[in-house]
């Protein structure tokens, strides 16, 4: 069956207080795959995550899902469609986590509505998922930063939309949830959804995702697959570090020719 792209992304751009973030974005997110977004700090991957969500209003350029206008979509329509996971879910939220993950059954529901049999069944199968079953009925501030992650995860997966995304799932992860998370994303695109998210661990990246897209300063370097994408090249020139991913069995490491690297100005002169 050939790929389809439901996210087109087409001659981007975006102007914060008086600053291109990002210029000139032309991108295909596809179907069925998950998607990473990489590059260093200030690269522009949370502004092109919020455009991509529809969160934020493009100065240039649009976001189309199927054909359709993201920024354009009723929020009701568009949180059926695209469901989003930002990098931090702030701890003073006055809810269980059991109502916070109901929270993504309201573009079903309105926001008055009691929920139904199906809506209950959502939310325990995405508790469970992340493995916070015995966490339900806790207030948000009584977890952990990993914790509420995976409640902020949980309350996308109950949304079921066929658009996940994720800006910096991992950050708040331990080793396992890291690697479980990333299992069940590809499980998810399997499924037919599509997947993108923001990831600083290149192994990660190369290791789990389908498709990379890499940012430098506000626009895009290239996409495409990961081996194709990141060569130790392309890695310098945009990281400014000597960096090399190896393959090791179904994985991969990332290795950083420390040797090679320019030593900080302190540590040479013996501080």
């Amino acid at each position: 069956m050939a790929e389809t792209t439901t996210l087109c992304v087409r001659q981007l751009a975006c102007d914060i207080g008086g600053k291109r973030i990002l210029d000139d974005i032309n991108l295909d997110l596809p179907t069925g795959r998950v998607s990473a977004l990489l590059g260093p700090n200030g690269a522009g991957k949370t502004t092109l995550m919020r455009l991509l969500a529809g969160l934020d209003t493009p100065s240039a350029g649009a976001v189309r899902l199927a054909g359709q206008c993201v920024g354009r979509m009723e929020p009701a329509v568009r949180a059926r469609r695209i469901a989003w996971v930002p990098q931090h879910i702030p701890s003073g939220i006055p809810l269980t986590v059991r109502e916070f993950v109901m929270l993504g059954r309201v573009p079903y529901l309105g926001a008055f509505s009691r929920p139904r049999v199906e809506d209950k069944s959502a939310v325990a199968d995405a508790l469970g998922t992340v493995e916070l079953d015995d966490y339900a009925d806790k207030r948000l501030d009584q977890l952990s930063g990993g914790e509420r992650q995976r409640a902020a995860i949980a309350r996308a997966l109950a949304q079921q939309a066929p658009v996940l995304l994720l800006d910096e799932p991992t950050n708040h992860l331990d080793l396992r949830h890291q690697h479980r998370l990333q299992q069940l994303l590809l499980e998810l695109s399997r499924q037919g959804r599509t997947v993108v998210q923001v990831l600083h661990d290149l192994a990660l990246a190369a290791s789990y995702a389908d498709h990379v897209a890499l940012l430098e300063q506000g626009r895009l370097v290239v996409a495409g697959a990961p081996e194709q994408v990141l060569t130790p090249e392309r890695l310098l020139a945009v990281y400014r570090w000597p960096v090399r991913l190896q393959r090791n069995g179904n994985d991969w490491q990332v290795n950083a020719a420390l040797a090679q690297a320019q030593k900080p100005a302190a540590l040479a002169a013996g501080a």
